[in-house]
């Protein structure tokens, strides 16, 4: 692992953040595109529709994923503490829980009955998304490594290990 001369320490790889940053302002956009489309002159309706909910959904999805991307390159090769396994899976049930949300008319738990089958994101389904995206942004906080120990980088064991193993 590439070390930084000054300081002795790793080197975080930056072309993964970029990449990962790179991917999460993409799916921002697509998000976008689904929650304004009037931003970008496609506004073909007065409500949001199913095809703005699904859109809205996929850049949400890419968004996780390039989060995911940037978080887990700060890790520089050391295994996922187990609060940051816990996060991963807080930020993969936040997104279930914005699809729950978001087609909740489309699997029969919105306001909106079958005859009537016009999806409408309404007050209720707003907040269960808000929800989601609170439960997704502590799923990003909850993968970030925060305390490093300078005797333990993941790569080499703590002192005590190696001196037993070279007896």
């Amino acid at each position: 692992m590439p070390e930084n001369k000054q300081t002795g320490k790793p080197k975080l790889p930056r072309r993964r953040i970029q990449f990962g940053l790179i991917v999460t302002v993409g799916g921002f956009l697509v998000f976008l595109i689904g929650l304004r489309p009037d931003f970008f002159l496609l506004d073909r309706s007065p409500v949001l529709g199913f095809i703005q909910i699904a859109v809205m959904l996929v850049g949400l999805a890419v968004m996780c994923v390039g989060g995911y991307i940037c978080v887990s390159a700060l890790w520089i090769g050391r295994k996922f503490s187990i609060a940051a396994e816990l996060g991963v899976r807080v930020i993969s049930t936040g997104f279930i829980i914005a699809v729950f949300s978001g087609f909740a008319d489309i699997f029969g738990l919105g306001s909106h009955p079958y005859p009537e089958f016009i999806p409408y994101f309404g007050e209720w389904q707003a907040r269960g998304f808000q929800i989601a995206e609170g439960f997704i942004a502590i799923g990003i906080l909850m993968m970030l490594p925060y305390s490093r120990s300078p005797l333990f980088n993941g790569n080499t064991p703590p002192p005590e290990k190696a001196d037993s193993k070279s007896k």
